[in-house]
């Protein structure tokens, strides 16, 4: 077997020690005799499994005795919609941040349920920075503030947490979350799909602060009712065992690597590599300011467009995949989440290299 590296911006790598454990305990897990996916999630078994990975997570990230760790469905895209069903509270509107694609789709969708206030912008810029925070035009009647901490498509993260000005903070950590130590107490909402940094596609992460839910906008199903969820355990219905069973293999693979300030090191060690071998030639460039260029997920272009194809053909070829930008922007992108080792990322840059010798 021979197993490639993985840039893929999701569904992305996992560590290779958690496919090992999860393949040895396929058929069986421990003494249950039988798989975690044929497990009841209301048995002792998948219980002990769900408790560890909230145990775990809180652990990880410090978060506070008040505020509640759920598990919902429907990723990150999910939240979009259940943020304003719950967090309005009366309101009529809430602030949203525009830094990319993915924070402009939660713009949009919770247009369906108030007046989304975009306070701040960096479409015309080609979402290449984020706006000054003195310049942000912050409604102190909205019901919260969202922004995006990381934009998979664009490669632009926040570097700080931002201030809020005085309403609850609400962030979409989908790509960097377990990526850098965080101030939990700083948010009223965390959420992030599982498929960058936590495990599978399938189940999604809810950080929320105990003093937010139970408001639910009229007509709010019930699957989408954070307080519910948090008072059936994240299980009003039956849950993704499986997927949740290997988030808790990764929270576990997390910690015994340092936990999330162990992360950062490596992950601004592998970031700046690449920066700097990209920044090093006129080959390859990358349109992203400086200050906010992201440690997950690094686009790139090559000064001739027509050698993309090739470019991610030959990087196939030599065990280098899924380096394509996302169709939306074309050009080169390879995603460097907690998961792909540093040996990966001097592979990319010594084949970066050779390219260019070749081609350029």
């Amino acid at each position: 077997m021979s197993r490639v590296y993985n840039f893929s911006a999701g569904p992305s790598m996992l560590p290779e020690v958690v496919l090992q454990r999860a393949q040895a305990e396929m058929l069986e897990f421990r003494s249950a005799g039988m798989s975690v996916m044929e497990m009841s999630h209301r048995g002792k078994d998948f219980v002990g499994i769900a408790e560890k990975a909230e145990a775990d997570l809180r652990e990880l990230l410090d978060v506070p005795s008040n505020y509640k760790v759920i598990f919902p469905q429907g990723g990150a895209t999910g939240q979009f919609a259940m943020v304003p069903m719950n967090l309005l509270k009366g309101k009529a509107s809430a602030c949203y941040v525009n830094t990319g694609i993915w924070s402009g789709k939660a713009i949009e969708e919770a247009k369906l349920f108030c007046t989304a206030k975009q306070v701040a912008s960096s479409k015309e810029s080609g979402y290449t920075t984020i706006p000054k925070r003195s310049d942000w035009d912050i409604d102190a009647d909205a019901a919260y503030l969202h922004y995006t901490s990381n934009e998979t498509i664009n490669g632009v993260e926040f570097q700080d947490i931002p201030q809020a000005g005085g309403l609850p903070l609400v962030c979409d950590m989908s790509s960097n979350i377990l990526s850098r130590p965080l101030d939990v107490s700083r948010f009223g909402v965390i959420y992030a799909g599982a498929q960058k940094n936590m495990g599978p596609a399938g189940i999604t992460l809810a950080i929320v602060r105990e003093d937010l839910i139970g408001q639910t906008l009229p007509g709010t199903p019930g699957i989408f009712d954070y307080k519910k969820l948090a008072d059936n355990g994240s299980m009003l219905n039956t849950p993704p065992t499986y997927n949740w069973y290997l988030l808790g293999l990764v929270l576990e693979w997390v910690k015994e690597q340092g936990g999330v300030s162990a992360m950062e090191a490596r992950n601004i060690a592998k970031a700046n590599k690449l920066y700097t071998a990209i920044d090093a030639s006129s080959f390859y460039s990358n349109p992203v300011d400086p200050a906010y260029r992201s440690r997950m997920n690094v686009p790139f272009r090559l000064a001739n467009a027509e050698l993309e194809k090739t470019f991610a053909a030959e990087a196939k070829a030599e065990g280098l995949v899924t380096l394509e930008g996302h169709r939306s922007v074309g050009g080169m992108r390879a995603s460097l989440y907690n998961a792909m080792p540093e040996a990966g990322v001097d592979a990319l840059i010594e084949f970066m290299q050779g390219f260019e010798r070749k081609h350029g």
